[in-house]
């Protein structure tokens, strides 16, 4: 394109030139010429002006008189009927210019002079024009140079971009060039590089909250289906088989939830729910875990409390705090309901180290984790509250609790039990 540019402008350039010179070169060739016939004609009517007077005068005319009023490189020669002829220079050869003028008293006054003077003016002239020509060429070769540079520097730039985008590096760069239409296919490219860099952010996220919300039921159903594989007795094959379709409902869950934030985090499926059976089933699902690690996971506080929300979510909430406590805390984890103004309460704590103080405000950050883990699970768990209304805070560092606050419905019964441990 570079070489497109610079050729296609030389020859808009040697074009003009060539019309335009030509068209000079006559014109200047004819002044030139003209000129120096009215300048011979000229002296020759002023020769015949010098000798009408000097005739009237009854004064002879001689070369003497004359040869002042004649050029260098003129010949002159005056005939005049009384006196003879009067010669003043030498008579040029070759090709010259001949003018005559008459006089009054019968005289004429013959000038000449060489062509070869014209001919070298018209040589300066051209030689000039010439010049002026190869300037303009150079000066035309060097604004082609610069204007391609300009116009093409850019393109390449923005195919690296575009080569970038197709490679995978999304980042934007953010440069113009000082043309609106390359600046606008910038902007466009720009804009294109972010939109691939949020669909590919979102990707990753959605890829490593997957793996982080699907490690844990994966492992309790395994540890279900283990204990299928051991056990001869009927009924709790049967048992822990309707235990382990129901995770199994729940992983469809949650996988239905991962895709529905993936796609829009504000969409939600809020309805009214009762808290008991949510926490109950949250105890089922994690009583082998906490009883192979020589642990003990309770519950306490209101019971028949109804909250609005996603059972899903509020589920996949709970799996979170409790994971945490399971691997961060120790003792006992404790999961206490209660009503605070139109808000249902459920807390989570266990009788662990509790959280760093520096960590404290960042606990939900993602990547952030007080041990060698992801540093998702509490930041998933805050969108997920998020997504249908509620809130996950951090409400004691030492020891943790962990309040997740759900918007209150109508409650059916009140009743407030003691902590007791899952059995």
């Amino acid at each position: 394109m570079r070489r497109r540019l610079i050729n296609s402008t030389l020859a808009v350039v040697l074009v003009v030139i060539a019309v335009f010179g030509v068209s000079l070169v006559i014109v200047e060739t004819r002044t030139i010429s003209e000129s120096a016939q009215e300048r011979v004609q000229s002296e020759a009517v002023k020769l015949a002006s010098i000798v009408d007077g000097r005739l009237m005068g009854d004064n002879h005319v001689t070369a003497d008189h004359l040869r002042p009023h004649v050029g260098d490189g003129r010949y002159a020669l005056i005939e005049m009927p009384d006196q003879g002829r009067v010669v003043v220079g030498t008579a040029p050869s070759g090709d010259v210019i001949r003018r005559q003028a008459k006089g009054e008293k019968g005289e004429t006054v013959t000038v000449l002079e060489s062509r070869s003077a014209v001919t070298r003016e018209v040589g300066r002239t051209l030689l000039i024009i010439a010049l002026v020509a190869l300037l303009a060429i150079i000066a035309a070769v060097l604004l082609a140079v610069r204007q391609a540079n300009r116009l093409a520097s850019p393109l390449t730039d923005l195919a690296e971009t575009a080569e970038r985008l197709g490679s995978g590096d999304p980042r934007p760069r953010h440069r113009r060039y000082g043309v609106p239409e390359l600046d606008r296919v910038a902007d466009v490219l720009d804009s294109s590089a972010e939109r691939i860099g949020r669909m590919l952010t979102a990707e990753r996220r959605l890829a490593a909250d997957a793996s982080h919300q699907l490690r844990t039921p994966l492992t309790a159903l395994s540890m279900r289906l283990e204990e299928i594989t051991v056990t001869d007795d009927l009924t709790t094959v049967r048992d822990e088989a309707t235990i382990a379709l129901a995770q199994v409902e729940r992983l469809t869950d949650v996988v239905e939830r991962l895709l529905t934030n993936s796609r829009d985090p504000r969409t939600g499926s809020a309805v009214s729910f009762d808290l008991d059976e949510v926490i109950k089933q949250q105890l089922e699902e994690w009583r082998p875990a906490y009883r192979s690690s020589g642990r003990a996971i309770v519950s306490s506080g209101k019971r028949h409390l109804r909250a609005v929300g996603t059972p899903g979510a509020v589920a996949q909430v709970l799996a979170a705090l409790i994971e945490n406590s399971l691997m961060h805390g120790g003792g006992t984890v404790a999961l206490r309901t209660r009503v605070t103004g139109n808000q249902a309460v459920i807390e989570v704590t266990d009788e662990g180290p509790g959280v760093p103080a520096h960590l404290g405000s960042r606990i939900f950050e993602r990547t952030i984790s007080g041990r060698n883990s992801t540093g998702i699970g509490l930041a998933v768990a805050r969108d997920l509250a998020e997504a249908d209304g509620g809130r996950l805070e951090m409400l004691q560092l030492k020891p943790p609790v962990f309040g997740l606050f759900l918007s209150r419905t109508a409650v059916n019964r009140d009743s407030e039990s003691g902590a007791k441990p899952v059995r």
